[in-house]
């Protein structure tokens, strides 16, 4: 039996599956894929769509970070789609529109693990009798629906033929992942912070002769993450740089400048979708009357040369930069030289303040509903980006020993987990 983890991310994805050249079974390797782009065993879950010159050809795609090199070496061209996962529990998305051809959700995800196959190469194992896909506690978005979600993942696998397919809460994995160093029976709560998502799961684990067993407790979570952070970062440094909370002058009277033009900041590739809009020609309007045109006139140069992508490396090396000091630079070249400052970590924390109130509120929730006292949590494991993030280490600090909290495997925990569960015959039960 070979059996696939499926990491499918809002901001990257892993496929792992057990190494069958070893004679542990605890031992699992990621797939690694090569495309135009390099080799890597981490995929950006992201798609871009460029037209063949034969009209009725297929339109020609690539995934990762093939797909923003296709972006910004075709601006104008390329259709982008970045954070796809953020739209399968969504009852409002229907379908979109690439280059006139309609796509759904089970599309585009499809679309997706196509391209990684074919990256994959001869790497990818012709015998797969078995998916495991990770799954969020709660999906992102407004009334997101989780059946609906599940259903359109199931959909698109169903398209490779795989003989059988399941569903495992990706914090579950991620306790599975980091149980193959217990040496103890132990309750585990982990943290998931994704990208769009953060995710709690407690976990009894215990072993009987070598044999690993999982009993869930409780599962929380809520809809906001690292993605939030990046975009708290872009809305108080970057936005006010290029005009947001500036006026101009209309019919003798001063009015503020549209917010709604910043909130393309919310996701990097909508830079590219901005200028195509009315928004941006009614921006370029405004700079005859704006108090500071200069100001708008770096928001319009940045959108029309397609600068979305390295601001937004900017902004997460800023970011990063936090996590080890109290006060990091953020610096942006097309932006010219003020845009150097000193963003203090303290600042920071400020800004992300409600979405810290919102993680804070579900952990709470998910000890609560396990029947246990923080004191009778043995392990506290911490996996994803956000885990570094010293205001998000606090909230468990606050709570456990720090004896009792690990970190490890931020990216690969989830895909190795499930490749781990994939290949046992007892699946984790659900609550």
């Amino acid at each position: 039996m070979t059996a696939l983890g499926l990491d499918f991310g809002t901001t990257n994805t892993v496929i792992a599956m057990p190494d069958t050249k070893s004679s542990n079974a605890g031992v699992t390797h990621s797939l690694r894929f090569e495309s135009i782009a390099g080799e890597t065993d981490t995929m950006r879950t992201c798609l871009s769509f460029m037209r063949d010159r034969q009209p009725a050809a297929p339109l020609l795609t690539e995934a990762g970070a093939a797909a923003i090199r296709t972006l910004i070496d075709h601006p104008g061209e390329c259709r982008f789609l970045q954070s796809i996962k953020t739209y399968a529990a969504s009852p409002i998305f229907k379908e979109t529109a690439v280059h006139g051809r309609r796509h759904s959700f089970a599309d585009l995800m499809t679309v997706f693990l196509r391209k990684l196959m074919n990256y994959a190469g001869d790497n990818w194992p012709t015998d797969v009798s078995r998916v495991v896909a990770g799954r969020p506690v709660r999906f992102a978005g407004i009334g997101a629906d989780e059946s609906l979600a599940l259903e359109r993942y199931n959909e698109a696998l169903s398209r490779f033929g795989f003989p059988e397919i399941r569903f495992v809460l990706e914090p579950v994995a991620a306790a599975w992942y980091f149980a193959e160093r217990l040496t103890s029976d132990a309750n585990v709560l982990v943290a998931d912070f994704g990208g769009g998502t953060t995710d709690y799961s407690i976990i009894r684990f215990s072993k009987t002769a070598g044999k690993l067993a999982a009993e869930p407790l409780s599962h929380s979570g809520v809809g906001v993450a690292g993605d939030m952070f990046d975009y708290r970062l872009i809305d108080n440094v970057v936005s006010p740089m290029i005009g947001k909370g500036s006026q101009y002058r209309s019919f003798g009277k001063l009015l503020d400048v549209p917010s709604n033009y910043y909130a393309s900041f919310g996701r990097w590739s909508q830079l590219s979708i901005f200028k195509t809009t009315r928004d941006f020609t009614d921006l370029k309007s405004l700079t005859r009357d704006a108090i500071e045109p200069d100001k708008l006139e770096l928001f319009i140069d940045l959108i029309e040369n397609d600068e979305g992508y390295p601001l937004y490396e900017a902004v997460s090396a800023t970011k990063r930069a936090l996590s080890d000091a109290e006060e990091a630079e953020f610096f942006f070249a097309p932006l010219g030289r003020n845009s150097r400052t000193t963003v203090r970590r303290a600042d920071f924390e400020g800004w992300i303040g409600a979405e810290l109130v919102q993680m804070e509120e579900a952990l709470d929730e998910g000890i609560a509903a396990s029947g246990l006292q923080a004191g009778d949590i043995d392990k506290v494991f911490l996996t994803g980006g956000s885990s570094f993030v010293p205001a998000v280490r606090r909230i468990f600090e606050n709570r456990f020993d720090r004896t009792r909290i690990e970190t490890g495997g931020e990216l690969l925990s989830i895909a190795h987990g499930l490749a781990l569960i994939g290949a046992g015959d007892d699946f984790p039960k659900e609550l």
